[in-house]
């Protein structure tokens, strides 16, 4: 079986998304994967793989048709750090950077001035009556700048770290924003399911072989829900429960048809 050239694959991406650099700028991205796959520690949730490869390229793409006159180094560079280090735990993090200051010397970036929004991300901390903690802000913004170039995302983490509080959050910064009328933030209808408190049949729906009706599952009735609500707001179908192979494999198919539907966002 033939192992893919990343570099190459790369490249080809990077000269599409309108690159003049994508030759030197994609030996720069794998090697930065194949170094971070030695050297940072293993964890089941990291990929360096295709997908994430060509999520980082696209991301790249869309920044770079927003600021054309952003220099392509350190474009690649912001879009690499803000993927990436959402997914890394704490004790990656200096490796990480230090790696991509090998791999990009002499690029000094000023952290993000997030303004309104973090100013809402704030606000909402203090009407949930929480403390303005530095990393749960900071993981809001990890959150929303990921969701901007993925239909689906995972939150991992232990109990009580953090998770829910970090989305509901985000969720009201941005009908706070939207109410306000601050352009780029719209307003956020979610549905919050637990998969590991329904049986698979009541999860997706199953035929009843007494009568050879369809019965919709809680799931598939919230997705019909969401796909025909034609308004501009985004839909959240939030699965908040223990990952397993049992309901996530199943769900792939439907991610797959919503992601074509261009509808939902997980």
């Amino acid at each position: 079986m033939m192992t893919p050239d990343m570099a190459l694959i790369a490249e080809i991406m990077l000269y599409s998304e309108g690159f003049v650099t994508a030759k030197l700028l994609s030996k720069k991205l794998t090697g930065l994967f194949e170094l971070m796959i030695q050297q940072l520690s293993k964890q089941d949730h990291y990929d360096y793989g295709l997908r994430n490869t060509k999520s980082i390229l696209v991301a790249a793409g869309a920044m770079k048709r927003a600021d054309p006159a952003m220099q392509e180094d350190v474009l690649l560079y912001r879009t690499i750090r803000d993927m990436q280090l959402p997914k890394l735990i704490a004790e990656d993090v200096p490796l990480f950077t230090a790696l991509n200051s090998d791999f990009f010397p002499g690029l000094e970036i000023a952290p993000t001035d997030y303004g309104l929004f973090q100013q809402a991300l704030e606000k909402s901390l203090e009407e949930k009556k929480l403390q303005k903690a530095e990393i749960i802000i900071r993981k809001a913004i990890q959150i929303y700048e990921v969701k901007l170039t993925r239909h689906g995302n995972m939150l991992v983490g232990q109990s009580c770290s953090g998770k829910t509080t970090a989305w509901t959050v985000l969720q009201d910064a941005m009908e706070a924003l939207n109410k306000s009328g601050v352009a780029g933030y719209e307003s956020v209808k979610q549905f919050v399911i637990n998969p590991k408190s329904l049986r698979d049949g009541e999860l997706y729906g199953e035929y009843d072989l007494s009568t050879g009706e369809w019965l919709d599952g809680v799931l598939s009735r919230c997705m019909r829900e969401a796909c025909s609500d034609e308004s501009s707001k985004q839909k959240w179908l939030v699965l908040d429960g223990p990952v397993d192979t049992l309901w996530i494999g199943k769900l792939s198919g439907l991610f797959e048809f919503t992601v074509a539907q261009n509808r939902c966002i997980f």
